[in-house]
């Protein structure tokens, strides 16, 4: 775990035990501070008195932060999950004057005595985990000692510190940006801004405001990289580009690495042409030259259940975007594969729908050579599709891939990308996207897929 003397002697209350908040108490407490921990479920609590020895357990205690003392505290940390604009600790904290913080604040504050390294903070409404695990992938590849933290990965301050020269990769939602204050970030990054979690925030124009603290927190000598995608995006690197060194601030479009696109088998469609420029040029920030980053995303192989290509056989691909839970998410998978020259995607869709339409692919229906409708949304899916596509009402997902094994071609495309919540077939998008990679293979491994005359 990371410890610094930053934090020895000092307070913290700790609201939440699960992964984030268990390793927070265990970095405050070996790095020397006492702390007030509390989870509302006894097991939790529990389980952390279990892994605790007898030296830090007389340094801890356990009561709610919003009814107890907090007066000398050095922070009340939280998850990134309490809704601040609601919950009680928040006045709790006010009135006693601490600061609510996060695990990525501590991780600001313990840096100074961590090992010489750099830190690539990324955020945006989209593409987040994917340009996030494309900058450690190529890190990684070029040799470089790289951590995955953040919104993603392990909890950073459960995580052994880099070696000298190491880089720390961060995916910061709002939430977590809301909750640091000092992190300085080497190189800092925003891909896009669309309306998103304006339940936690004073309209659209307050969510914007949160992503650009990233930036505001920054040296005005460290880098920015910007996407070219939108107007408020667009506007908060304009603002920074006034405020620092020339070239420290970078707006791309992707434009020039558009022909090296096609070499890039898990960064297809225009979304990731947009993560894998912003990911580009905060590499080339950091020292990443062209014969390093050009292989490496060669290589890329994706996240889970994001655009996963899970096989190839007999010249079809097979992709699990599982992780695709409503329409807007599922349109840049269709997006990504057009025609060549006729359509090529069999789309496998549907589950527990969480609206009535599919309107955000609609612009893509043109894309697909057939589609395969499966769960609670089948039958109103299926109607929508009638004018555009064959479509087959297959209702179980095996159904499906079977029909679409049997008449895809050599070139075309079998995609999982539901549009929907998976909770009327599957507990969740990570069990279907297993589901169908698992069905996949046995398919293929049982010859369903043979091309016509195959033995």
């Amino acid at each position: 775990m990371i410890v610094s003397p930053a934090f020895a002697g000092k307070r913290y209350a700790v609201l939440g035990l699960a992964r984030s908040g268990l390793a927070t108490v265990e970095t405050l407490l070996a790095s020397g501070a006492q702390v007030l921990a509390w989870d509302s479920r006894e097991e939790p609590r529990q389980a952390l008195c279990e892994r605790l020895d007898e030296e830090a357990r007389s340094r801890i205690e356990f009561a709610d932060p919003v009814a107890a003392d907090l007066s000398g505290c050095a922070g009340v940390v939280v998850s990134p999950g309490v809704p601040l604009n609601r919950h009680p600790i928040a006045e709790a904290a006010a009135r006693a004057g601490v600061p609510v913080i996060g695990d990525i604040e501590l991780f600001a504050q313990a840096r100074a005595s961590l090992p010489a390294h750099r830190v690539v903070g990324i955020t945006g409404t989209n593409g987040k985990s994917t340009t996030t695990a494309l900058i450690h992938h190529v890190l990684e590849c070029a040799k470089v000692p790289a951590l995955l933290g953040g919104n993603i990965g392990l909890p950073i301050l459960g995580s052994d510190p880099l070696p000298d020269g190491g880089v720390y990769v961060l995916e910061l939602s709002s939430y977590q940006i809301d909750l640091t204050r000092t992190l300085d970030s080497d190189v800092a990054v925003l891909l896009n801004l669309t309306p998103d979690h304006l339940d936690r925030y004073d309209g659209f124009a307050g969510y914007v405001a949160s992503k650009a603290r990233l930036f505001a927190m920054q040296s005005a000598a460290n880098g920015a990289v910007f996407g070219d995608g939108d107007d408020e995006t667009r506007g908060i690197a304009k603002a920074e580009a006034t405020r620092r060194a020339m070239g420290r601030v970078r707006v791309v479009d992707g434009a020039d690495l558009a022909a090296l696109q096609p070499r890039w088998p898990s960064l297809q469609g225009p979304h990731n042409l947009q993560n894998a420029a912003v990911a580009v040029a905060a590499l080339e920030m950091l020292g990443i030259k062209r014969k390093q980053w050009e292989p490496a995303l060669r290589s890329f192989r994706g996240l889970p259940h994001r655009m996963e290509r899970v096989a190839e056989a007999n010249g079809v691909i097979y992709i699990n975007d599982s992780k695709a839970t409503n329409p807007a998410s599922a349109a840049p998978a269709i997006a990504a594969f057009p025609p060549n020259p006729e359509p090529r995607i069999h789309w496998i869709l549907g589950g527990l729908p969480k609206g009535d339409d599919l309107d955000e692919c609609a612009p893509w229906f043109g894309h697909i050579a057939a589609a395969y409708t499966i769960g609670d949304a089948g039958p109103r899916f299926a109607e929508l599709l009638a004018p555009y596509t064959v479509v087959r009402r297959s209702e179980m997902m095996a159904e499906a891939i079977r029909q679409a094994m049997e008449a895809a071609v050599p070139g075309d495309i079998v995609m999982l990308s539901p549009a929907c919540a998976s909770f009327d077939q599957f507990r969740d998008y990570e069990a279907r996207g297993d589901a169908f990679r698992q069905i996949v293979e046995a398919l293929l491994e049982d010859g369903a897929a043979d091309p016509p005359g195959a033995a």
